[in-house]
């Protein structure tokens, strides 16, 4: 059911008649959520700066490639970050629970654990975002704070709020949950400091501040340990590609773009992977997406190979998003 939902969701037909009456409904309890949370986030100052990343839609839209750029950016214009995160499908043996590049991702996520892996800043997961960030002000020693998701955990004071949307499947047909996969109604877009488009398809309104950007595939490295290799050594090769996130086909796409014979296997976004997952009885190589490594590194066959994403940005939406940055200076 929720397959054909999701399908359905980013065809340009309209919701089920049934499931309009719950869309309004679910807009009218959030709403209301929000103006109670927001009244109580104005108690709850913190120290540093908070750089919210997150989406409208239900499912990934490009958030933790966009987090690590603006860690590597804030780093450059002389800040010390740190991030906070959900830690989505995880269960931490204690929270606030702070993230080592060796972590357990079922302690952690696997998100969490490749921003680590990626960036080495220090990273607090926690259900309560709030608690995340004061105890990252209390013991590493960081001056703001990046967070992984939660444009919609109002608790959490910000004072920039960035929000990432997938071009490819933009904000599918419109419509609230569970008529369609958005959280909030479009217009959120116009309260947001910007707005980053991953890929073409989708353009923003024009009352709304956008940039571009686009996901650069890197050199795959094996997870079973060894060199990294760069992906036109599979140019006009059969692989198995493997990927459990929001949009699986944007990861097909891009291999294929590299000339690389693509076998597509898509999982749920945040699938548990198990060993059986990456068996394909043959001896294929397979490449999945970095972060879906993370949760295989204990088990991965040697035919595994991690494929890194990274944000790519021009200069000139680049610099936009720094002009915010630096804005924030200000602020505090």
């Amino acid at each position: 059911m929720s397959n054909w939902l999701e399908r359905r969701w980013y065809r340009p037909v309209p919701p089920p008649v049934l499931l309009q009456p719950l869309s309004r409904l679910f807009g009218r309890v959030a709403a209301a959520r929000a103006q109670r949370l927001r009244a109580r986030s104005h108690r709850d100052a913190l120290p540093v700066p908070v750089i919210v990343v997150g989406n409208l839609t239900v499912g990934g839209a490009g958030k933790t490639p966009v987090t690590i750029w603006l860690v590597e950016q804030l780093r450059a214009l002389g800040w010390t970050p740190g991030v906070i995160s959900r830690g989505y499908g995880a269960r931490a043996p204690r929270y606030p629970y702070a993230v080592q590049a060796d972590s357990d991702p079922a302690h952690c996520g696997d998100e969490p654990l490749l921003i680590v892996r990626r960036t080495a800043a220090p990273l607090v997961v926690d259900p309560d975002r709030l608690r995340a960030a004061r105890f990252l002000c209390e013991h590493a020693g960081i001056d703001v704070i990046v967070s992984d998701d939660g444009l919609q955990h109002y608790r959490l004071p910000r004072d920039a709020e960035i929000c990432v949307v997938d071009g490819a499947r933009g904000l599918g047909n419109g419509w609230l949950l569970p008529a369609g996969p958005l959280r909030e109604p479009p217009s959120r877009l116009q309260a947001v400091d910007l707005v980053v488009v991953n890929g073409a398809g989708w353009t923003a309104p024009d009352a709304v501040r956008s940039v571009g950007m686009r996901l650069q595939l890197g050199d795959a490295w094996p997870l079973a340990g060894g060199v990294p290799m760069p992906l036109f050594r599979w140019r006009g090769k059969k692989v198995h590609a493997v990927a459990g996130i929001g949009n699986p086909q944007r990861f097909f796409d891009a291999l294929a773009a590299e000339q690389i014979d693509v076998v597509p296997h898509a999982f749920a976004d945040h699938h548990a992977f198990r060993a059986s997952d990456l068996s394909f009885g043959d001896d294929l190589p397979v490449l999945m997406t970095e972060k879906d490594a993370m949760k295989c590194l204990a088990f991965a066959p040697a035919t595994a190979w991690a494929v890194p994403a990274t944000a790519q940005l021009t200069p000139d939406d680049a610099g936009r998003v720094q002009e915010l940055l630096q804005s924030l200076k200000g602020r505090r």
